[in-house]
């Protein structure tokens, strides 16, 4: 009888009876429910051997004990030495063919061993056996051999004291600054399992736009609880700084970069923060950007600024990430002024000056992080100073968390652009980790997109932007549709239909956004401000380049901003071939053709429309799109758990409000300067210009 209601429970179990609100992340370790699959499993996994003496082999030891609890519903013992067959070998190696992170996955004498040279490599093993389970790969012959392509794999939280997120879509912060060092949240614990199990190995807790607090000895030992949390899962800290500090904590009269008080304060805070965490990452910095201070406030570089600091870490491991999101005034009325080229003329000039400890931080694009940009003009431009790559995971410019954009191919397309600077195949991935031009320092950064909302990223399905930025960090050279895959099965489902359809709806994903928003290459013409919804109607602002019309330069003739040599000259700043690429408006793709070039609306495109009705197509078939997605959602409605469930079929219905939003909105705004009707068979928007411009308006509000 008893066996029989334990039966009837664990099948209930098994069909996802209970709520999931998302909280587990892709670390989901629910019971296998093909029984032979477990049984397959179990032919290797009757004990562990691992030493547990080493605190991350047992942080790893502990996960795949409650790992294989969860996927085959059994206690697996741990074992210091074992002779028989049939178990996980966790142990040290010294292979050449594996660098400090890097790990093998092999059956090796009726055992799974998986090795590494380091304990960080038996985690990041321990992790990949796992997701193989999870995923329903054979563990029979197994042979795995994998090493990260890149150093510093982390993510920058944009998180403030107070608590609120620059950007953030999932709530407030994480860190709960004021119960800290004495009350650790064991959501702390979770957020470095989550980045462990997809090689994120280096954390900013707080904004790039700084508090100078985070400098303060009180503050310090809030930031070490955070550390001591992390250092078991392999996780450096880093922090973001506030150039004038010594200024503001009355530490100098100056923050000026070649004072030697400055110097000095600097040297003996480095100092003071290394003896409370040993492991230290270092700095992040933002300077001299919107309104930031920094070095060129006294007449310094950011050479100058970087090597102060990189000269305070001489003595520690640490080192300086300076970001190049820079752009100085600049006026509409200058006909070769754009802030497209701004990072590039402050940075190219200063390639050799930075110290060895310094890594120069790039975004993705030469804008901000818009839905479609070409590769940054630096990438390749700088071979004697590492550049890091800086995408944003965060959807600030993606429809915040009501839109669903899987990344994964906007973060693919970026690092697959060849730059051609040491000829075809120079892509920008080979620039960030360093097989280009033989950098020491690699690093890729993402925005973060995490808070204290139950299921991290607001949107559940964001949740596969954090682990494809993880697995692409880790390893470029992984497919969109792969990362999807992996992230479907271990999250949702192993229904391969269901897994199918999800994963289509993530890949189509962000080319619908692009359609339904900025087609074409039309950029930045979002809300001003909060960088909600569309305004290309905004002419002003307080600079000329936070306003929509400095980027479409729609006007009776066409539309798009010239960026060849009769205009802005913005791609002479690449190789001749990326230039032959974009250079000819009969030639450039179409994604990338409003963004070098001002088109007549009547000119014929390659699809065969005029520029006028392309447009108008890209707009009316992204919010159909949108419609398939929430259709392709229903049909898997037996397949996710009920609350999951409907909540992104919530979200998705308001992505279809919003995308009727963008639509109505461009469309009738670009109408007024085409002057051309809209094309059959696309219906007119219901309402005018004006009751959507009124729309803007209210989300406007303060």
């Amino acid at each position: 009888m008893y066996k029989k209601i334990i039966g009837f429970l664990l099948f209930f179990v098994s069909m996802n009876t209970f709520a999931d609100d998302g909280y587990r992340l892709w670390l989901k370790y629910d019971l296998i429910s093909n029984k032979q699959q477990r049984e397959s499993y179990a032919h290797f996994t009757k004990f562990i051997v691992a030493n547990t003496q080493h605190e991350i082999i047992k942080v790893a030891t502990d996960e795949l004990k409650s790992g294989l609890q969860g996927l085959l519903g059994k206690q697996v013992s741990v074992l210091s030495t074992s002779k028989n067959a049939g178990g996980i070998v966790l142990q040290l190696s010294k292979n050449q063919a594996l660098n400090d992170e890097g790990f093998t996955i092999i059956n090796q004498n009726g055992n799974v061993v998986v090795s590494g040279n380091t304990e960080k490599g038996i985690l990041y093993g321990t992790f990949e056996l796992l997701r193989s389970i999870q995923t329903g790969k054979s563990l029979a012959n197994i042979f795995i051999t994998s090493n990260p392509k890149i150093k510093l794999r982390m993510l920058n939280h944009w998180d403030n004291p107070l608590g609120t997120i620059e950007r953030g879509y999932a709530g407030s912060s994480l860190w709960k600054w004021y119960e800290l060092p004495e009350n650790i949240d064991p959501r702390y614990k979770d957020y470095a399992r989550a980045n462990a199990s997809i090689g994120i190995n280096a954390t900013v807790v707080n904004n790039v736009n700084a508090s100078a607090r985070f400098m303060t000895k009180e503050y310090l030992l809030k930031v070490k609880a955070l550390a001591d949390v992390f250092r078991p899962y392999g996780i450096q800290i880093f922090l973001s700084v506030n150039f004038a500090a010594p200024k503001i904590l009355k530490g100098a009269k100056t923050s000026d970069p070649l004072d030697p008080q400055v110097r000095a304060w600097w040297q003996a805070k480095t100092k003071e923060i290394y003896s409370i965490i040993p492991d230290f990452g270092g700095y992040l910095v933002k300077a001299n950007s919107e309104g930031e201070p920094g070095p060129q406030d006294f007449g310094r570089t950011h050479a100058d600024g970087a090597n102060m600091l990189a000269e305070a870490l001489k003595p520690f491991t640490g080192v300086v990430i300076w970001r190049a999101f820079v752009y100085k005034p600049s006026s509409k009325d200058d006909p070769k002024g754009d802030r497209y080229k701004e990072a590039y003329n402050d940075f190219k000039p200063l390639d050799g000056q930075f110290d060895r400890k310094v890594i120069v931080q790039v975004k993705n694009g030469p804008i901000d992080f818009q839905a479609r940009e070409p590769f940054h003009p630096l990438f390749g431009a700088m071979p004697k100073t590492p550049l890091a790559m800086e995408f944003q995971i965060t959807q600030e410019y993606l429809g915040f968390s009501t839109n669903l954009v899987y990344l994964a191919p906007l973060f693919k397309e970026c690092l697959e652009s060849d730059t051609y600077v040491k000829g075809k195949g120079s892509t920008v991935a080979k620039v960030v980790d360093g097989s280009l031009h033989d950098y020491n320092l690699t690093a890729i950064a993402g925005v973060a997109n995490t808070g204290s909302d139950r299921n991290w990223t607001g949107h559940f399905m964001s949740q596969a932007n954090w682990y494809a930025f993880g697995r692409l960090a880790w390893n470029h050279e992984l497919s969109s549709a792969q990362i999807a895959d992996e992230w479907t099965k271990m999250t949702l489902m192993q229904d391969e239909k269901a897994v199918k359809t999800v994963t289509n709806i993530l890949l189509a994903s962000r080319e619908n956004y692009v359609n339904f928003t900025t087609p074409l290459g039309l950029h930045h013409i979002m809300g001003q401000g909060i960088h909600y919804g569309p305004e290309p109607w905004l002419e002003r602002s307080a600079r000329p380049d936070w306003a929509s019309a400095y980027y479409h330069r729609a006007d009776s003739v066409g539309l798009g901003f010239d960026r060849t040599k009769k205009g802005t000259e913005a791609l002479l700043l690449y190789a001749p071939e990326v230039q032959n690429q974009w250079n000819d408006p009969n030639k450039t793709p179409l994604p990338y053709l409003l963004w070098f070039h001002h088109v007549g609306w009547k000119t014929k495109l390659s699809t065969g429309n005029t520029l006028w009705d392309e447009l108008c197509t890209r707009y009316y078939t992204g919010l159909a799109s949108v419609k398939e997605m929430r259709q392709q959602w229903s049909s898997v409605k037996s397949n996710v758990d009920k609350e999951i469930f409907e909540d992104v079929a919530g979200r998705l219905a308001v992505q279809e409000r919003e995308a009727i939003w963008w639509r109505d909105a461009c469309v009738l705004y670009f109408q007024q300067y085409s002057k051309m009707p809209i094309p059959a068979p696309f219906p007119k928007p219901e309402r005018s210009l004006e009751e959507v411009k009124t729309l803007v308006e209210t989300y406007q509000l303060r």
